[in-house]
């Protein structure tokens, strides 16, 4: 490799991509596409990138296999950043090996906190972290160690544990202090605001606040019964009953813990849970039928008592946690609000919906002035900015169990 491509390679783990095209802008050797698609990523033009990558891969061939994983990776990484989440992983894994085979540690792990990343955006918890167990970081320069920490953040946000993310994000912004990469110290600033900003709504007897993912931390280790409308989940005595799968469980237990301490009448809560105007001997006798699961759910953290006009919660403390943002497409905008342009089919990969259906949430959220869309067919590509002053780590999909 010669004195050229050795100055470009520093300058671009240094952060500097235009002094590295200054170096190897007209070059068209493989090493020189590899390092030139780098730069044009760093410089946010992805589309150019993916292109010189995918040059770099094929110019390398199967007699450099460690060049060539290093330009899988790069192009990994682009289609990441570009939300194309179905890149293929098996190729990525592949090249992984390739690197540990010629013992180019730095460039494994860094792969490997590539398909973190994608884990993560996913919704995938469980298997993220149990990967990002297997590295330890302390080797690593200071860029990686930030992303490392970046990561152990981001999965501890979700699984809503504020003051774990919050020591993560401090040791990912010493780290990025080292490393004076300004994009990857700006990504952890945005972090830690997303930790200060109202993260979702709490009701408890009908008084509304909004509270930040400390608070909700603290109310969910509290002896309090928190009906958590973020995850559909009612959680207390250090026990979880899911009923994201039980709607109209959910609907009544929603109703009865925003009424409490009172009760809710039955008509209201027909017409709620079973989308009825009217009802009638039969409605309420399917009613009874729905209060006794959900008597059977509830235990043993919470009685339902039936009064004169309907049903009430009985517990000595509830509270309803709600999203900051009230809307039936509230999890695919929290997806777009990370600012970058998502696809339709990473958009229904991440929330584990058919692609047809997000289509028509975005075209609805389109008619509405919500979301922004450029290109056209399968080039398309949609994009909101975030929602002003919340954050929303509450309203992003997670697989069950991981709440």
């Amino acid at each position: 490799m010669d004195s050229l491509i050795n100055a470009a390679g520093r300058a671009l783990a240094a952060g500097d991509p235009l002094a590295a095209l200054k170096l190897v802008a007209l070059r068209e050797d493989p090493p020189a596409l590899a390092l030139r698609g780098i730069a044009m990523a760093q410089l946010g033009d992805l589309s150019r990138a993916r292109a010189l990558l995918q040059r770099g891969v094929k110019a390398f061939g199967a007699n450099e296999p460690l060049s060539r994983a290093r330009c899988v990776v790069a192009e990994a990484e682009v289609a990441l950043a570009t939300r194309d989440l179905g890149w293929p992983v098996k190729a990525l894994e592949a090249a992984r090996r390739v690197l540990l085979d010629h013992a180019d540690h730095l460039n494994a792990a860094h792969a490997r906190y590539l398909q973190i990343r994608r884990l993560l955006l996913i919704g995938q918890l469980d298997a993220a972290q149990a990967l990002l167990a297997e590295l330890d970081p302390a080797p690593w320069p200071p860029s990686l160690r930030a992303v490392h920490e970046l990561l152990t953040a981001g999965i501890a946000l979700r699984q809503v544990q504020a003051h774990t993310a919050r020591a993560a994000l401090e040791r990912a912004q010493r780290a990025a202090q080292q490393a004076a990469i300004p994009a990857l110290t700006a990504e952890i600033e945005h972090a830690l605001q997303m930790l200060d900003a109202p993260a979702a709504r709490l009701i408890i007897s009908g008084q509304s606040q909004t509270v930040t993912l400390a608070q909700v931390e603290a109310l969910l280790a509290s002896s309090t019964l928190v009906v958590d409308a973020c995850r559909y989940s009612v959680r207390g005595a250090g026990m979880t009953v899911a009923l994201a799968t039980r709607p109209v469980l959910f609907s009544l237990l929603r109703m009865l813990a925003q009424a409490w301490p009172a009760d809710v009448p039955r008509d209201a809560l027909i017409a709620q849970a079973f989308r009825l105007k009217l009802s009638d001997d039969s409605h309420r006798a399917r009613l009874r039928v729905e209060i006794g699961r959900l008597r059977s759910a509830l235990q043993p953290l919470a009685r339902i008592v039936a009064t004169a006009r309907g049903f009430a919660l009985a517990a000595d403390d509830v509270a309803l946690l709600t999203l900051p943002v009230e809307d039936k497409h509230a999890a695919l905008l929290a997806l777009l609000a990370d600012g970058e342009a998502w696809s339709s089919s990473a958009l229904a990969l991440a929330l584990g919906s058919s692609q047809r259906q997000v289509q028509r949430s975005l075209e609805a959220l389109a008619l509405a002035e919500k979301v922004q869309w450029f290109g056209v067919g399968r080039a398309r590509r949609w994009t909101t900015p975030p929602v002003p002053g919340f954050a929303t780590i509450l309203l992003l999909p997670v697989a069950l169990g991981n709440g």
